[in-house]
């Protein structure tokens, strides 16, 4: 990946499943980490790179660092538009940033 690519954003759209709330409706916490998963997979489709194919080639992107801050809780069918940029490119690490809006 080039470092013109660094600051460019990509958008997600995903609905929140009844299985993924709790008894009062909302989305569970932990579930943003998978749509994390799912926004950074397709960003990186977008480019042009396919995820397993990294996997094949010996190629993994460990996640070595999550924080999250909630504003508005999401809702049982939501649809979610998660914004995800590479933020950072800096040898072997990338950095990968998301804005989640419902």
């Amino acid at each position: 990946m080039e470092q013109k690519n660094a600051n460019t954003r990509f958008s997600t759209k995903l609905r929140v499943r009844y299985s993924e709330t709790d008894k009062m409706g909302f989305c569970y916490y932990g579930n943003y980490a998978q749509y994390f998963e799912v926004a950074r997979v397709e960003a990186l489709r977008e480019l042009g790179i396919v995820y397993k194919n990294l996997e094949e080639n010996g190629i993994l992107l460990p996640v070595t660092d999550f924080k999250i801050s909630y504003k508005q809780a999401a809702k049982y069918d939501d649809v979610l538009e998660i914004r995800t940029v590479i933020s950072k490119l800096e040898g072997t690490r990338i950095t990968f940033q998301y804005e989640v809006f419902n």
